[in-house]
């Protein structure tokens, strides 16, 4: 992907139209998901009061997409999403979802060689099939790399339950329980609890 030096100001005026500054035209939250597929870098700004908007542009973008079909965001990570909104880990979880996907972008070349490779000699998608061992390694490796940021902030959000009651305390509970489970989720997958989900 190749990205511009400096993002491209894009203004949103208040008949929702929004101004590529670059182009000097007008664009729709289509063109800007194609920007963004290409790798072209911008920033929204509201063009009366100059707020950087960029946030919200792209999550209009993100649920047009989820309204055309193209479902890629799981119900149940949109469910946990919604329930980390104001809560102790909510800090946490921006960094690594930003780490995950990074990590997956990382991969993702090497990843379509290992699936078009296996395309081509005949892909098998059963219990301990080559698709779900590489997705399944992928996966393992998030969440290896999810549990280590954890551990470096955990001493951190000890104090706080301290501090602050057993709330704290408590969420980290029960984001060890979750991980937990999709550790058993990923065996189930691999064949190697030998579980029925």
């Amino acid at each position: 992907m190749s990205k511009t030096q400096e993002p491209v100001t894009i203004k949103k005026y208040a008949n929702r139209r929004l101004y590529n500054t670059g182009t000097s035209t007008y664009v729709t939250l289509e063109d800007l998901a194609v920007m963004v597929k290409d790798g072209e870098d911008f920033v929204v700004f509201d063009a009366k009061t100059g707020e950087e908007i960029t946030r919200s542009v792209l999550t209009q973008i993100i649920f047009e997409q989820e309204n055309k079909g193209q479902n890629l965001l799981p119900i149940t990570f949109l469910r946990q999403v919604i329930r980390f909104y104001g809560d102790s880990m909510q800090l946490l979880l921006p960094r690594y979802l930003e780490m995950s996907v990074d990590n997956f972008t990382r991969e993702q070349e090497k990843f379509r060689e290992h699936m078009s490779k296996a395309f081509g000699g005949g892909m098998n998608f059963g219990v301990g099939g080559a698709g779900i061992n590489m997705f399944e390694d992928l996966v393992r490796r998030n969440m290896q790399m999810f549990e280590r940021a954890f551990t470096m902030f955990l001493p951190s959000a000890q104090r706080n339950a301290a501090a602050g009651g057993e709330a704290a305390g408590e969420n980290i509970d029960e984001l060890k329980r979750q991980v937990a489970e999709m550790q058993k989720r990923l065996d189930r997958l691999g064949g190697g609890s030998g579980e029925k989900s």
